[in-house]
């Protein structure tokens, strides 16, 4: 299991524990990763992700998971979600001629 985010691709950190003495080891520092269940309203159907702390408020503030995707870079996106972007696209592209 990566420790890598889904939507913003942040990854573990890697840098010093440095102690009392200034004694410096290698450590990792991980991102905040979650497992959640985001709903897209486009294709009406949940997605499990693993994903940041801070990328679940950056959903939220964006107004939903539909809308994060559509403003999100393509390169720090997985592969799954680049999927699940296209198929949004492609439903919001066919969903104005239905009107």
């Amino acid at each position: 299991m990566s420790f890598r985010c889904d939507l913003t691709g942040k990854r573990a950190q890697v840098g010093h524990k440095v102690s009392h003495s200034n004694h410096k080891t290698k450590r990792r520092f991980f991102p905040n990763l979650r497992n959640v269940t985001l709903i897209s309203d486009a294709l009406g159907r949940s997605v499990r992700l693993r994903i940041s702390a801070n990328a679940l408020r950056t959903v939220d503030h964006r107004g939903g998971f539909d809308a994060f995707l559509m403003k999100a870079d393509d390169s720090k996106l997985a592969p799954k979600v680049l999927e699940l972007k296209r198929q949004i696209a492609k439903k919001r592209e066919a969903a104005p001629a239905a009107e």
